[in-house]
């Protein structure tokens, strides 16, 4: 079982930033990519941004160049640096973790949701 708690949600005007972080615990070494991502009002949840254990990123087109994805492996922890926010970006923030048995994928963990709230 691998759990993820994530932080650093809360409300900002347009413009601004927040960092989010998600720290993993439990059998740690079974996981590979982890991600955020953003379930908005009335919507589907999106990918906003993968990482995996060796670093290399993926960002969904609308966050490019404002949002940037890390991760520190040491820490068990991923973080999500998001600038120039826009009230787009409102919605629920879910860590997600792609949890492996040696080399055969077993599912995904998800977190509880962090909430950004972007005022215009």
């Amino acid at each position: 079982q691998v759990q993820l708690v994530e932080s650093g949600g809360g409300l900002v005007q347009a413009g601004g930033s927040l960092r989010l972080s998600c720290a993993a615990s439990g059998r740690i070494f079974r996981v590979n990519t982890m991600g955020w991502y953003l379930q908005a009002p009335g919507r589907q949840r999106e990918l906003v941004a993968t990482i995996t254990k060796s670093g290399s990123t993926n960002y969904a087109d609308s966050v490019k160049g404002r949002f940037t994805i890390s991760r520190d492996n040491a820490k068990n922890t991923v973080y999500l640096q998001m600038n120039s926010l826009k009230p787009e970006d409102t919605g629920v923030y879910y860590c997600n973790a792609e949890v492996y048995i040696g080399t055969i994928y077993s599912g995904d963990s998800w977190g509880q949701g962090t909430q950004v709230t972007v005022s215009s």
